[in-house]
């Protein structure tokens, strides 16, 4: 049978489709702007034959109906990353989360230690030898489409023909469901001043020829908002999005000086709007590979002159950073800045950076805090890290001791709080107050003014 005649037969509605999925088995769902809604919502809907199965997926951008109360018995989800979509269901408990690293997540789903069962996807339609590509999300959808022993697809005329190691043939899906639906977008938010500073002081780390990563979000968008006067970058990353896209599109990005895929971008999921995915749409300079890829620090490394720019919740004095929970619950994931921040580290010119903005809450809470609260859980440790980026400058803690770090991060820390986290760093013993050593101390601490007036004649040591 050619593939034209496997595409016919196997063509069927979202309702008859997920009627092949048996119950008890482990269902992977695809990944961010490529989540295959009708499918998720037929499975929920109609597959009333379902019970104890169990739902897996890194972020999605639509709905996650499998997480409503009362669906327990049939549906148990366990997050990669945790979205909005699902995070109330992992902090109340009818859910879970799996703390993992992204470059591992493809390992462990193909060695099948967590064996998915059933891929559940979306992909463009066919080329004329009868592929379909992954489009926007490849991720660790290639490791479930590889291994499932079932995958259900829809083929979406919006998706994007996305080249590199996207390709799935129409024999290896079982059920395809023609759709016509736009793909999700993720609109940029606007930036303010806070992340245009961020934004400011973070690209001053980055030189003509750079390989940038970046991740989503207001921070991300404001560092790439301004390089705009850089030549010849070039990007390694998990995440491709707008702001990537302008870049390319002005010349700044064109991958010349890469050593590792020179003249590629090279990523695993693409998020954004609909410019984004019309500008993918079979572009010769997109590389899509896997998450075991892009995200393995040692090819990441590969890349000369590597910058990784990722977000954190909170930093504490000695430099742990919190980047999953917010007040003891769990927020999002690990996701990959282990992955770069480290593969950035072990770059020749590499610079793995951290940015945040100082404070939250409306300015009531300093994100550079003396520790991290209670049940604050650490994604990249004090030894990983190199740079810290808020709106009041940088901090480069490598080859630093406690007491250095201390200094340099109240440094930057909004200044209402300088004097606080100072005194904390003292009652730590971070710091301490000895005159015999003060011509060389003395540069090392936050400025006078920061310094209430009956330590500003003290000197740390």
């Amino acid at each position: 049978m050619n593939w034209q005649d496997q595409y016919r037969w196997k063509v069927a509605t979202a309702e008859e489709a997920v009627r092949a999925i048996p119950p008890r088995t482990r269902i992977l769902i695809g990944s961010g702007a490529s989540e295959p809604s009708r499918l998720v919502e037929a499975m929920v809907r109609e597959g009333t034959h379902l019970c104890g199965n169990e739902i897996v997926h890194l972020l999605t951008l639509g709905p996650a109906p499998y997480v409503a109360p009362g669906l327990e018995g049939r549906f148990r989800h366990t997050a990669f990353f945790i979205g909005s979509n699902v995070r109330s269901a992992v902090q109340e408990g009818r859910a879970d989360f799996m703390p993992v690293f992204l470059s591992e997540i493809p390992l462990l789903i193909l060695n099948g230690r967590v064996k998915v069962d059933v891929a559940i996807i979306q992909v463009s339609p066919p080329d004329r030898h009868g592929f379909c590509s992954l489009g926007v999300s490849v991720d660790i959808v290639r490791a479930a489409v590889d291994t499932a022993s079932l995958v259900l697809a829809e083929v979406n005329a919006c998706m994007p023909r996305t080249l590199g190691d996207s390709f799935v043939h129409v024999d290896r899906i079982a059920r395809m469901v023609p759709v016509d639906d736009p793909l999700y977008e993720l609109t940029p938010e606007p930036l303010d001043e806070v992340c245009r500073q961020i934004g400011l002081h973070a690209a001053s780390l980055i030189q003509d020829g750079a390989c940038l990563q970046m991740g989503i979000g207001r921070i991300p968008d404001a560092v790439l908002a301004a390089l705009g006067d850089r030549n010849d970058l070039g990007v390694h990353t998990e995440m491709f999005s707008d702001g990537g896209m302008r870049l390319a599109q002005a010349g700044v990005i064109t991958g010349r000086r890469k050593t590792l895929l020179p003249g590629k971008i090279v990523t695993s999921f693409v998020m954004g709007t609909r410019a984004l995915y019309d500008w993918v749409d079979d572009n010769p300079a997109m590389e899509m590979r896997p998450s075991s890829f892009t995200n393995d620090p040692f090819q990441i490394a590969r890349n000369d002159n590597m910058v990784a720019i990722n977000s954190a919740l909170a930093v504490d004095l000695t430099g742990q950073v919190a980047a999953d929970t917010i007040g003891g619950r769990f927020f999002s994931g690990i996701g990959g800045q282990v992955d770069f921040i480290r593969g950035a580290a072990r770059s020749k010119g590499g610079r793995p950076v951290i940015a945040l903005p100082s404070t939250a809450k409306g300015g009531t809470i300093s994100r550079i805090q003396p520790s991290l609260e209670a049940g604050a859980g650490v994604v990249t440790s004090r030894g990983d890290i190199h740079y810290v980026v808020t709106e009041h400058g940088i901090a480069d803690l490598w080859g630093k001791n406690i007491r250095q770090r201390s200094c340099a991060l109240i440094e930057i820390a909004h200044p209402d709080f300088r004097a606080e986290l100072l005194n904390a760093a003292r009652n730590r013993h971070y710091i301490f107050w000895n005159g015999n050593d003060a011509s060389r101390q003395a540069q090392e601490v936050p400025s006078p003014a920061a310094v209430p007036a009956e330590m500003s004649a003290a000197t740390p040591n």
